[in-house]
């Protein structure tokens, strides 16, 4: 292996990425701008939710339901509706979230000691959203209806409970941004290398120069490594870049190793750059290079884990996700900033990286030396 002719074709590769202005936005701005987009952007913390309220009762316990969700932080009761066609008019129109109906007799029954219906409407359409409005509905049901029973049995009723403290570990405010900033990284690491690295050979054919790299001395191996290590520095750039930017924009805590997930995206790197040079290989154009990459990306994103759970996954497609690269690293990253776990934990994920690394980056340069013959 000759370091000189793999230093020039490192440097052919720099300046050949710099020369063009539009990779520049790619490289340094768009990094920080799908960080921003996350962190303050997407979210799955239930805020200010629309409440919509039918008081067909109008007493003083219908008033009490409603100050209870006025006075709650989650709620708000942006429209009173006078029959129920109104109702289900603003939860089809989207104008709230959760429609409350309280019934005429309501006060009557509760002042008899008997049950009292409130219906309460979702919209279904975000099932997830969905199911964690309807639980902060029933919580403050649930405080109103203890106040009633207090009130109708004045007396004091001493009997055995189950005291339940909670404690929420890793994530003690339940933050959304803790948890999407941190696999951003990853997913941002992952798209610049198969992006850049599955342009690195066919843009050579295009230009006319794969062939007067082919009949130089330089052996396969030096022109792939001369290939793929400008990919790697700008990778490991950024993800220092955008590690600083959560740790000091956004105020995520990182409580573990920072030579350990340095670690993880080397090796994750590995499995990126020989899926971007498969990639390179078998594209016949930079537009279909970048198309087919986009193919790659897609799936790795939806399968990682990264919104969605995994165990939620049907059994088959649960099995598929073993193949995606991404999936450990996120284990890696967020155990590292949330958790502050060690090599004992993770040791299965590093396992798993290196094992695709391997195989991909193996396969990739096998077939890249065929092309070659």
């Amino acid at each position: 292996m000759n370091r000189i002719r793999i230093r020039e074709i490192v440097r052919k590769e720099f300046i050949q990425l710099f020369r063009d202005r539009k990779n520049r936005p790619i490289l340094f701005v768009m990094p920080f701008i799908q960080l921003l987009i996350f962190g303050y952007v997407v979210s799955t913390d239930v805020r200010d939710v629309k409440v919509g309220l039918l008081d067909q009762s109008r007493t003083r316990e219908s008033r009490l339901v409603r100050d209870a969700f006025e006075g709650s932080p989650v709620f708000r009761i942006t429209h009173r509706a006078d029959d129920p066609r109104e109702l289900e008019e603003l939860l089809l129109r989207r104008k709230v979230d959760i429609a409350i109906k309280i019934g005429p007799d309501f006060s009557e029954r509760i002042r008899k000691g008997e049950t009292a219906a409130v219906q309460v409407l979702a919209d279904g359409s975000m099932s997830n959203l969905a199911g964690v409005r309807i639980a902060y509905t029933l919580q403050v049901l649930e405080t109103l209806n203890q106040d009633f029973i207090r009130e109708l049995v004045p007396q004091r009723i001493d009997y055995g409970r189950i005291d339940a403290r909670a404690r929420t570990w890793y994530n003690p405010n339940l933050e959304s941004r803790d948890f999407f900033v941190p696999g951003m990284v990853a997913v941002l690491i992952m798209i610049i290398s198969l992006l850049f690295t599955s342009m690195a050979i066919i843009k050579e054919k295009e230009v006319g120069t794969m062939e007067q790299l082919i009949v130089t001395p330089m052996r396969p191996f030096e022109l792939i490594l001369g290939k793929t290590i400008p990919y790697i520095l700008i990778s490991i750039a950024q993800m220092v870049a955008v590690t600083l930017f959560a740790v000091f924009w956004f105020d995520i805590p990182m409580r573990g190793s920072a030579g350990l997930m340095f670690l993880g995206v080397c090796l994750f790197l590995i499995s990126n750059l020989g899926i971007g040079l498969f990639v390179s290989t078998i594209s016949a154009t930079q537009q279909q290079a970048m198309l087919t990459t986009f193919f790659f990306i897609v799936p790795f994103f939806m399968l990682s884990g990264f919104v969605f759970p995994i165990e939620n996954m049907p059994l088959v497609v649960q099995w598929l996700t073993y193949l995606d690269p991404l999936r450990y690293m996120l284990v890696i990253i967020r155990g590292i900033f949330l958790k502050g776990v060690d090599m004992t934990v993770l040791w299965p994920q590093y396992l798993a990286l290196v094992i695709l690394g391997v195989v991909v980056f193996a396969g990739a340069v096998g077939r890249f030396r065929k092309r070659l013959d």
